[in-house]
């Protein structure tokens, strides 16, 4: 199964984790073609989402709703974007 992931980069500011309110989850995983989402919180102070998508394009027709709900998520929880990429997912494996 190919996928594709679009990968957000942030630097949370003061007195914020990064971490997105379950409304936000919500609306990313309610985006036609979503497979997941990921949040990460780096000790250098900097976050990542990841966001898993079923084709490339579920991953482009994503795009303006997901630059939107961003824009929106940096403002309220106080973070910087820093850069946003694309890439497609060549092996996904979870341990059993």
């Amino acid at each position: 199964m190919i996928m594709f992931a679009r990968v957000s980069t942030y630097r949370p500011g003061p007195g914020s984790s990064g971490a997105p309110s379950d409304e936000t989850v919500k609306r990313v995983l309610g985006l036609p073609g979503c497979l997941g989402i990921y949040y990460l919180l780096g000790k250098d102070n900097k976050s990542l989402s990841i966001t898993l998508w079923g084709d490339e394009e579920a991953l482009a027709g994503s795009k303006q709703q997901a630059d939107k709900i961003r824009a929106e998520t940096s403002a309220e929880q106080h973070m910087q974007i820093l850069g946003v990429e694309e890439f497609e997912v060549l092996t996904q494996q979870l341990a059993d």
